[in-house]
């Protein structure tokens, strides 16, 4: 295999799993579910593959209800933190001089186990520990996580293979050099695959790194941790931090051997790390790479030509699968007044017939928000808008946190496009809607590009073609991710590169070979075959 040219084939898509009534995986997803609901583990640390217990503990429960403890975790201190970076750099030169097939040989095991062996074990964990019905589960814990270990290898193989001409006197390449350092991953709850990737992306281009997951997501991080082990990454090439973020911030941004940070959260936090590493920046051994991406204001923007049928769909899909917490959760909708009242209909039709409860029960499309600080955040928008005379709550809009996180689906009809939740990052199962006058469509693009600071996702729903290219053109710079008739969610792994930009992050691509090549330091290799012995040149000569 060393005297040989690999190359990774582009892989298919993971199928996914409809969990359909009477099926076999709906069988032993239930079974799963029931086996994880009447256990609580006990989450360690792991820091050069070794289990720590600190013994300053806190509890892992169910959103949907918080009385259930599924988990109990151990929290590090600054010492753990230490203890990380240094077996992260032990790890390091053995795992950075290992080729690069045999890193890829790892994750296509990981990908394996994920498909298999796990997938009940990991869809379960997700949907019980961060509420997620068994298709949100599926699409994420499942299918994307899976998508992107098999994925990688075929974009790194495309990255490996890109070199630079030759002429006869010369031989050059380039080397793809994994950082110098170690890599600081923090990981969100909504997203199981984020988690793995964030970690895997590094990882697989011969980077190591320090993870700190999601409180609200430890336990499917927990097992996905266990089962990267399981596949044959190496002691210390990842170490698992629960803990406090800005315990372990503290020590990870001020160390020399800081490289980089990988990272999906909110913008605030992103910003906050932008500024510390500007701060410290005198103290690193390289220019640290920041790869993040945060919020969004995600939009569903409509042409008079549009069906009501299905902009009525995109909405009840956009907003309210997993209660709104995606990245990409449609969040903002413009409507032509001739569409508002049939649009209208029809997404009040679909409401009506949606059930909110425990995803144990799989009759519910809609279930809880994350935690208590999540809930009072959105409660705070909905109570607001109850009040406000620039905005009418026309579905939903009740809250209730005594045994979950519920919140209904909600509805709220802005009279201004630059009302508060027109424009604010909620996170949660709620949509605001301003109609427009149908001959001010131009106008209200530029409203749409300008009024929100992100730029991640956004959708545009026009039968008149004339319409997409214009809506495509004013706002060519509002959506990371574009979608024409659909809605501003789903993106698959090596079908839509997913990211955005402005206050949205630096968009660099999870799910394609961008957002690969930012872990890598490339070195330029040239060998001259004859080198000269003479210094002069011919326009020297008389």
């Amino acid at each position: 295999m060393k005297n040989a040219t690999f190359n990774f084939r582009e892989p298919k898509n993971e199928p996914v799993y409809s969990y359909a009534p009477g099926s076999e995986e709906r069988r032993l997803l239930q079974e799963e579910l029931e086996k994880q609901a009447n256990m609580q583990v006990e989450i360690p640390l792991i820091i050069g593959g070794k289990e720590i217990r600190t013994g300053n503990t806190a509890k892992v429960v169910m959103p949907c209800d918080h009385k259930h403890v599924l988990a109990t975790y151990h929290k590090c201190t600054e010492k753990e933190v230490h203890m990380a970076i240094e077996a992260a750099m032990e790890a390091k030169e053995a795992w950075a001089n290992l080729p690069w097939i045999e890193r890829s040989s790892i994750m296509l095991r990981a990908a394996e186990l994920f498909a298999k062996k796990y997938r009940y074990v990991m869809n379960a964990a997700t949907m019980l520990g961060q509420a997620k019905n068994a298709m949100q589960a599926e699409i994420d814990s499942a299918c994307e996580a899976i998508d992107f270990m098999r994925f990688n290898p075929h974009f790194a193989a495309k990255i490996y293979g890109e070199q630079p001409m030759s002429p006869q006197d010369c031989i050059n390449r380039i080397e793809y050099r994994p950082l110098e350092g170690f890599v600081y991953t923090i990981t969100p709850f909504n997203f199981t695959a984020i988690a793995v990737n964030l970690n895997i992306s590094p990882v697989l281009m011969g980077n190591v790194t320090v993870w700190k997951p999601a409180t609200t997501s430890l336990l499917s991080s927990y097992y996905a941790m266990k089962i990267l082990m399981e596949a044959g990454v190496p002691a210390g090439v990842i170490n698992f931090l629960p803990g406090s973020g800005s315990v372990i911030s503290n020590v990870v941004l001020n160390h020399k051997d800081f490289a980089g940070i990988h990272f999906t959260g909110s913008t605030s936090v992103f910003q906050s790390f932008w500024k510390t590493v500007g701060e410290n920046i005198a103290k690193y051994n390289t220019y640290p790479k920041l790869v993040g991406e945060t919020g969004g204001k995600d939009f569903i923007f409509v042409h008079k030509s549009a069906c009501a049928k299905e902009v009525a769909t995109a909405i009840v899909r956009g907003a309210f699968e997993f209660q709104g917490q995606k990245c990409s959760a449609a969040s903002r909708a413009f409507i032509p007044a001739s569409l508002w009242q049939d649009v209208k209909k029809r997404v009040l039709y679909m409401l009506s017939e949606i059930k909110m409860g425990d995803v144990r029960d799989f009759s519910n499309f809609v279930n809880a928000v994350i935690d208590e600080n999540s809930f009072d955040n959105i409660a705070g928008y909905i109570e607001r808008a109850k009040k406000s005379n620039e905005a009418e709550i026309i579905a939903g809009g009740r809250c209730d946190k005594s045994v979950g996180y519920f919140i209904e689906p909600t509805v709220i009809l802005a009279k201004s496009p630059t009302y508060e939740s027109m424009v604010e990052e909620i996170f949660g199962p709620v949509i605001s809607i301003y109609v427009y006058e149908d001959e001010k469509y131009i106008e209200t693009l530029k409203i749409c590009d300008s009024a929100s600071p992100y730029a991640l996702t956004g959708s545009i729903f026009a039968h008149d073609r004339y319409a997409v290219m214009i809506a495509d053109q004013y706002l060519r710079n509002a959506a990371g991710n574009f979608y024409i008739n659909d809605k501003p969610t789903g993106a698959v792994v090596g079908q839509q590169p997913f990211g955005g930009a402005r206050a949205s992050g630096t968009n660099d691509k999870a799910g394609s070979y961008l957002n690969l090549i930012r872990w890598t330091s490339p070195r330029t290799i040239k060998e001259t075959l004859i080198p000269p012995t003479d210094y002069t040149y011919s326009f020297l000569k008389k």
